[in-house]
């Protein structure tokens, strides 16, 4: 298969705080930016650009496939990506706009780069209240991935300053919005078919979803276990067996690899990590259709967001 064209995954270094009209721009044209929430600020990228969310990986240094939240403008905005139901409505009628994220299944065909959603048949979406991500969302008409904006690892940011001492001089560029208002991260539930949970907690207790929904119902052990984002490792792992750090495939093996190597699917001609990162799951799902009775993969560089690819595809590899 030909290498799909994919655009340069160049960060821009900024020292400046950029414009609204900047902002937008950006974003559309498949770029990142910290934008502020209630919460915290956030580190935004187009949810449908799969090479926009990459950038989001490569400039935290995000250890591990987790994850992201979609934000969105509205409830109609959220029902194109999720199954929703009246436990959703319920929730968002109270919350919506605020700080509430709710994990819900996926609906097929919804636009979202895999990436996003790190493989799982979830995705986590909230509506923001604040008026500065409000208006991006409108203006752009984008749902918006947006992890926190900071080096992983590091203190969220809750101001424009404090996001730009986290990345130093390799900043995105930044819309300010001054100081958030709430400092903690979103409360995350998901939304099971046995019952709901926390997975984080935050400005919308427990309490205040049990009033709303009624006590927490907890899965007995026949039920499918309770994953927090980039908990659910046997969702990787493909149908077929994976071979891992193949130079030559064998004639039954779908072949994946990077670089200048005839395969049957180039994660990156390039080379580039962050590419490879973004296309990961489309190439496993694609091998996974394909007529080939087993999948291989060639090696794939240990540094950087590297570390993450081969920690995925060591679990993916695992047979039960």
């Amino acid at each position: 298969m030909p290498d799909i064209k994919r655009s340069k995954l160049e960060i821009k270094s900024v020292t400046a705080l950029a414009g609204f009209d900047d902002i937008c721009g950006l974003l559309l044209a498949g770029d990142i930016a910290a934008i502020p929430t209630e919460t915290v600020y956030g580190l935004a990228a187009d949810s449908a650009n799969g090479d926009a969310v990459a950038k989001i990986y490569a400039a935290k240094g995000r250890p591990s496939f987790n994850p992201l939240i979609i934000h969105v403008a509205d409830i109609v905005a959220a029902q194109k990506l999720v199954q929703w139901d009246d436990r959703a409505q319920k929730l968002a009628d109270l919350f919506w706009p605020g700080a509430l994220t709710m994990v819900m299944q996926a609906k097929p065909d919804n636009g979202v780069a895999s990436i996003v959603s790190a493989g799982l048949p979830t995705l986590a979406v909230r509506c923001p209240a604040h008026r500065v991500m409000r208006a991006v969302l409108e203006r752009t008409g984008l749902n918006l991935a947006a992890p926190s904006a900071n080096r992983s690892g590091q203190l969220s940011a809750t101001s424009a300053q404090h996001v730009h001492r986290s990345f130093g001089n390799d900043a995105p560029p930044i819309l300010d919005g001054g100081t958030c208002d709430q400092g903690v991260e979103s409360t995350i539930i998901a939304l099971r078919d046995h019952g709901w949970q926390i997975l984080r907690p935050g400005p919308i207790t427990a309490d205040m979803v049990e009033t709303c929904l009624g006590a927490i119902e907890l899965p007995n052990d026949s039920d499918a276990k309770i994953e927090s984002p980039g908990q659910l490792l046997s969702h990787y792992a493909p149908k077929k067996p994976l071979r891992l750090n193949v130079e030559m495939p064998e004639t039954d093996e779908f072949y994946i690899a990077m670089g200048d190597v005839k395969c049957d699917y180039n994660l990156s001609s390039k080379g580039d990590l962050t590419q490879a990162a973004a296309y990961l799951f489309e190439a496993l799902h694609i091998a996974e259709a394909a007529s080939a009775s087993k999948i291989a993969i060639s090696a794939i560089p240990n540094i950087g967001i590297g570390v993450a690819i081969n920690d995925r595809l060591k679990r993916a590899a695992v047979r039960e």
